[in-house]
Protein backbone atom coordinates (compact mmCIF):
# COMPACT_ATOMS: atom_id res chain seq x y z
CA UNK A 1 0.00 0.00 0.00
CA UNK A 2 1.43 3.46 -1.26
CA UNK A 3 1.27 5.78 2.17
CA UNK A 4 1.16 9.24 1.28
CA UNK A 5 3.58 11.80 2.95
CA UNK A 6 1.65 13.56 5.35
CA UNK A 7 3.90 16.18 6.80
CA UNK A 8 1.84 16.74 9.99
CA UNK A 9 0.25 14.63 12.49
CA UNK A 10 0.23 16.86 15.55
CA UNK A 11 -3.50 16.96 15.99
CA UNK A 12 -3.86 19.87 18.61
CA UNK A 13 -7.94 20.09 18.81
CA UNK A 14 -11.04 17.99 19.07
CA UNK A 15 -14.70 19.50 18.07
CA UNK A 16 -18.00 18.37 19.29
CA UNK A 17 -20.94 19.90 17.82
CA UNK A 18 -23.86 19.94 20.72
CA UNK A 19 -27.28 20.62 20.37
CA UNK A 20 -26.63 23.06 23.92
CA UNK A 21 -23.54 24.99 24.54
CA UNK A 22 -24.15 25.43 28.03
CA UNK A 23 -25.01 21.71 28.98
CA UNK A 24 -22.15 20.87 27.19
CA UNK A 25 -19.65 23.19 29.24
CA UNK A 26 -20.89 22.42 32.39
CA UNK A 27 -20.27 18.50 31.91
CA UNK A 28 -17.10 18.77 30.49
CA UNK A 29 -16.16 21.39 33.96
CA UNK A 30 -18.24 18.84 36.29
CA UNK A 31 -16.81 15.83 34.79
CA UNK A 32 -13.13 16.32 33.42
CA UNK A 33 -12.64 19.65 35.27
CA UNK A 34 -11.75 21.16 31.73
CA UNK A 35 -11.81 25.05 31.57
CA UNK A 36 -12.08 28.08 31.17
CA UNK A 37 -14.19 28.10 27.92
CA UNK A 38 -13.65 31.07 25.86
CA UNK A 39 -16.99 31.43 24.47
CA UNK A 40 -17.50 32.96 20.86
CA UNK A 41 -20.85 33.81 19.12
CA UNK A 42 -20.16 33.50 15.65
CA UNK A 43 -17.13 33.10 13.82
CA UNK A 44 -15.46 35.96 11.54
CA UNK A 45 -14.70 34.47 8.39
CA UNK A 46 -14.56 36.08 5.16
CA UNK A 47 -13.97 34.46 1.84
CA UNK A 48 -15.68 31.39 2.21
CA UNK A 49 -16.40 28.53 -0.17
CA UNK A 50 -18.53 25.64 1.11
CA UNK A 51 -17.75 22.37 -1.42
CA UNK A 52 -16.79 24.61 -3.73
CA UNK A 53 -19.70 27.54 -4.13
CA UNK A 54 -18.71 30.93 -2.25
CA UNK A 55 -20.65 30.77 0.84
CA UNK A 56 -20.99 32.63 4.18
CA UNK A 57 -19.55 30.37 7.64
CA UNK A 58 -22.29 28.62 9.24
CA UNK A 59 -23.90 30.76 12.19
CA UNK A 60 -22.54 28.90 15.26
CA UNK A 61 -21.63 29.95 18.88
CA UNK A 62 -18.70 27.79 20.07
CA UNK A 63 -16.47 27.59 22.92
CA UNK A 64 -12.95 26.05 23.35
CA UNK A 65 -10.96 25.46 26.47
CA UNK A 66 -7.12 23.21 26.96
CA UNK A 67 -7.19 20.03 28.78
CA UNK A 68 -3.21 19.87 29.02
CA UNK A 69 -2.32 20.35 25.74
CA UNK A 70 -5.68 19.52 23.83
CA UNK A 71 -7.45 21.77 22.89
CA UNK A 72 -11.53 21.42 23.71
CA UNK A 73 -13.86 22.91 20.93
CA UNK A 74 -17.48 22.55 21.59
CA UNK A 75 -20.01 24.10 18.46
CA UNK A 76 -23.93 24.50 17.97
CA UNK A 77 -24.80 25.71 14.58
CA UNK A 78 -27.73 28.34 15.10
CA UNK A 79 -30.02 27.89 12.35
CA UNK A 80 -30.30 24.86 10.25
CA UNK A 81 -28.63 25.85 7.18
CA UNK A 82 -27.13 22.82 5.66
CA UNK A 83 -23.73 23.25 6.40
CA UNK A 84 -20.21 21.48 6.82
CA UNK A 85 -21.39 20.83 10.90
CA UNK A 86 -25.52 19.67 10.11
CA UNK A 87 -23.82 17.38 6.96
CA UNK A 88 -22.32 15.86 9.92
CA UNK A 89 -23.93 16.16 13.00
CA UNK A 90 -27.86 16.94 12.66
CA UNK A 91 -29.46 19.21 14.77
CA UNK A 92 -30.17 18.43 18.34
CA UNK A 93 -27.41 15.41 18.62
CA UNK A 94 -24.21 15.59 19.81
CA UNK A 95 -20.90 14.15 17.94
CA UNK A 96 -17.36 14.60 17.23
CA UNK A 97 -17.07 16.97 14.11
CA UNK A 98 -13.36 17.22 13.51
CA UNK A 99 -9.71 17.29 15.10
CA UNK A 100 -7.88 20.34 14.17
CA UNK A 101 -3.67 20.83 12.92
CA UNK A 102 -1.52 24.22 12.67
CA UNK A 103 -0.83 23.63 9.45
CA UNK A 104 2.71 25.37 8.97
CA UNK A 105 2.39 24.74 4.99
CA UNK A 106 -1.04 25.40 4.84
CA UNK A 107 -1.44 24.26 0.85
CA UNK A 108 1.00 21.47 1.06
CA UNK A 109 -0.73 20.38 4.52
CA UNK A 110 -4.00 20.86 2.39
CA UNK A 111 -3.09 19.26 -1.04
CA UNK A 112 -1.49 16.29 1.09
CA UNK A 113 -5.09 15.85 1.98
CA UNK A 114 -6.77 15.75 -0.87
CA UNK A 115 -4.41 13.83 -2.91
CA UNK A 116 -5.05 11.18 -0.10
CA UNK A 117 -8.69 11.46 -1.31
CA UNK A 118 -10.41 13.66 1.28
CA UNK A 119 -12.97 16.54 -0.04
CA UNK A 120 -11.74 20.44 0.61
CA UNK A 121 -15.50 20.45 2.13
CA UNK A 122 -14.99 24.55 3.61
CA UNK A 123 -12.08 26.78 3.09
CA UNK A 124 -12.21 30.61 4.31
CA UNK A 125 -9.92 33.44 6.22
CA UNK A 126 -10.60 33.56 9.89
CA UNK A 127 -8.65 36.63 10.83
CA UNK A 128 -6.30 36.82 8.34
CA UNK A 129 -5.91 32.91 8.62
CA UNK A 130 -6.52 30.55 5.92
CA UNK A 131 -8.91 27.58 7.70
CA UNK A 132 -10.18 24.89 5.75
CA UNK A 133 -12.16 21.67 6.96
CA UNK A 134 -11.63 18.97 5.12
CA UNK A 135 -14.43 16.09 4.38
CA UNK A 136 -12.68 12.69 5.93
CA UNK A 137 -15.80 11.30 7.39
CA UNK A 138 -16.05 8.30 4.90
CA UNK A 139 -12.87 7.29 6.35
CA UNK A 140 -12.08 8.30 9.44
CA UNK A 141 -15.74 9.09 10.76
CA UNK A 142 -14.89 12.79 10.99
CA UNK A 143 -13.37 16.08 9.56
CA UNK A 144 -9.74 17.61 9.52
CA UNK A 145 -9.46 21.11 9.77
CA UNK A 146 -6.41 22.78 9.34
CA UNK A 147 -5.43 26.07 10.91
CA UNK A 148 -2.91 28.21 9.21
CA UNK A 149 -0.46 30.05 11.82
CA UNK A 150 -0.57 33.66 12.48
CA UNK A 151 0.73 35.73 15.27
CA UNK A 152 -3.10 36.61 15.97
CA UNK A 153 -3.98 32.93 16.40
CA UNK A 154 -1.25 31.74 18.44
CA UNK A 155 -1.70 34.63 20.87
CA UNK A 156 -5.18 33.62 21.32
CA UNK A 157 -4.23 29.80 21.56
CA UNK A 158 -1.41 30.80 24.16
CA UNK A 159 -3.17 32.54 26.19
CA UNK A 160 -6.31 30.55 26.46
CA UNK A 161 -3.67 27.52 27.41
CA UNK A 162 -2.36 29.79 30.06
CA UNK A 163 -5.78 30.48 31.51
CA UNK A 164 -6.58 26.89 31.33
CA UNK A 165 -3.16 26.18 33.65
CA UNK A 166 -4.13 28.77 36.21
CA UNK A 167 -7.91 27.87 36.26
CA UNK A 168 -9.23 27.29 39.77
CA UNK A 169 -12.42 25.97 38.45
CA UNK A 170 -14.50 29.59 38.26
CA UNK A 171 -15.28 30.92 36.54
CA UNK A 172 -16.32 28.28 33.89
CA UNK A 173 -17.32 30.89 30.73
CA UNK A 174 -15.07 33.89 29.57
CA UNK A 175 -16.23 35.98 27.34
CA UNK A 176 -20.02 35.26 26.98
CA UNK A 177 -22.35 38.45 26.20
Amino acid sequence: MAFPPFPNRDFMQMCWVVPDLDAAIDSWVRTAGVGPFFWFDGVPCTDGSYRGRPAEFPAVTAAIAYAGSLQIELLSQDDDERSIFSELVPRGQTGLHHTALIARDYEAERDTFVEAGATLAFEGLIGASRTCWLDTASTLGFMIELLEPSATRDAAFAAMREAAEAWDGTPPIIGRS
